[in-house]
């Protein structure tokens, strides 16, 4: 039986790049409930990015704050969901209708023309949208949408089996399924950022908790019908994407 602090730190371990296993490493079995904690991990790492973009702001050309705070982000994560997205555009891209090649390719190390192309696409809407944006709101925004987009794609794993064996997956786990206390305790990490944004910014709820949903519900069915069961690599496409659809949200009203 593991200990829930023991599976927090997983979470946060798994999630990040700070050397926290340093001073405690969890047993290996937490690491199959890292998906539970992940929109608390999004309060760090979406707090880090808001804070930087908004100090940023207050001292730097805007542009520059957005930019320091997209980096900022890719150093506190190690860019493991863009590596997500990059595979998963490039396995979707260029494996055609083969479900085992999609497999293949997006378990290959090397990045590839679909990847490249499309961080570079992402990276630019993303700072787009934000510097769209008056600082406040774009620090608010990241602060909300971070552990949103997680909690929403984190309904995966419930919605489909993992595509591959246990023994394939490139860190050698499989998240588990998710009992009714994790499930609860998922949706308040994830919506009370977004409820307090929204009553505090009174931007349109309905879109906003609607369109990002529509999104993963999207990318669920093209993931089913090309590999009938998801991988890290989608839920950390899927993320991202989910993410990006809160910003342009906000950035349309």
């Amino acid at each position: 039986m593991t200990r829930w602090y023991d599976r927090l730190w997983a979470a946060f371990i798994f999630f990040t790049r700070l050397p926290l296993w340093r001073w405690h490493q969890p047993p290996q079995a937490c690491y199959k409930t890292v998906v539970e904690h992940w929109p608390l991990t999004g309060w760090l790492t979406g707090g880090l990015m808001a804070a930087t973009l908004w100090v940023g702001s207050q001292c730097l050309p805007y542009l520059v704050a957005v930019i320091l705070a997209v980096a900022v982000r890719l150093l506190v994560t190690g860019a493991l969901h863009e590596d997500g997205l990059a595979d998963f555009l490039d396995g979707f891209g260029g494996g055609g209708h083969d479900r085992e090649r999609i497999l293949a390719i997006m378990k290959d190390s090397h990045i590839g023309t679909y990847g490249v192309l499309g961080l570079t696409f992402y990276e630019l809407l993303l700072v787009a949208v934000l510097y769209s944006m008056p600082p406040t709101l774009a620090a608010l925004t990241v602060l909300a949408a971070t552990p949103y987009a997680r909690m929403v794609t984190a309904q995966l794993i419930m919605m489909m089996p993992y595509a591959r064996r246990e023994e394939e997956a490139k860190n050698q786990t499989v998240y588990r399924k998710m009992q009714w206390p994790a499930a609860v305790s998922l949706a308040v990490q994830g919506l009370l950022p977004m409820v307090a944004y929204i009553w505090w910014t009174g931007t349109n709820w309905e879109l906003l908790i609607f369109m990002p949903c529509l999104t993963m519900y999207l990318l669920y069915l093209l993931i089913w019908h090309q590999l009938r069961g998801y991988t890290g690599d989608c839920m950390g496409a899927v993320c991202l994407l989910v993410e990006l659809t809160v910003y342009v949200v906000v950035c349309a009203q």
